[in-house]
């Protein structure tokens, strides 16, 4: 078999199946000896590449949502701590971590498990948190409609007698974003806290 076309094959495979499996080298045995006029072969070959295809039906029934989430909540985190800075960072992390980011990653778990897989791989992670004292943490979007599903804030609230606080909280596309989903609130101190991203 052509090396073109062996090429061609592979990457096919590879983005049929996210990456998940890749094609058993069995397969291009079978394909490169060229027996193609023996029926032996020809049944061999159908059956490697059903065995395939049903390795790989079972593999994405188990494949689910997960990786495409992980990911989702992963690049979540990092684009908060981008907000939050190198002055702010250190003072909230602990409580972010312990308190906060479970819940974020809770109704982001739960919004994108209504998706399926295929509109599960457009929803990204918008990559610009907003600086000086602007609420937008980041967006999750559909890339290929320019939509936002939810988007996740933190506002800067000063409490008379007890100071700042940073409340966390988000919006959905259910309600055109108007309603407030309160997550939680992180106290800062008296003091005037720094702008983000500073």
């Amino acid at each position: 078999m052509k090396k073109w076309l062996q090429k061609i094959i592979v990457i096919f495979v590879a983005l049929i199946t996210f990456g998940i499996i890749s094609p058993s080298h069995e397969i291009w045995e079978l394909l490169d000896t060229n027996q193609s006029a023996d029926s032996k072969s020809e049944i061999a070959n159908n059956s490697v590449i059903e065995h395939s295809i049903v390795e790989h039906t079972e593999n994405h029934s188990e494949y689910n949502h997960g990786p495409y989430i992980e990911k989702i909540i992963g690049d979540a985190k990092n684009q908060s701590y981008v907000k939050f800075g190198t002055r702010i960072s250190p003072v909230i992390s602990d409580e972010f971590e312990a308190t906060i980011f479970p819940k974020m990653e809770e109704v982001i778990q739960s919004e994108l498990a209504k998706l399926d897989n295929d509109s599960l791989r457009y929803i990204k992670v918008t990559e610009q948190p907003s600086g000086n004292y602007s609420e937008k943490i980041f967006n999750l979007s559909d890339v290929i409609t320019g939509k936002d599903i939810i988007r996740f804030h933190v506002r800067t609230e000063k409490r008379p007698i007890e100071g700042y606080y940073y409340n966390f909280h988000y919006h959905t596309y259910n309600d055109r974003f108007i309603t407030h989903h309160n997550v939680g609130d992180i106290y800062w101190s008296k003091n005037t806290p720094p702008k983000w991203l500073s």
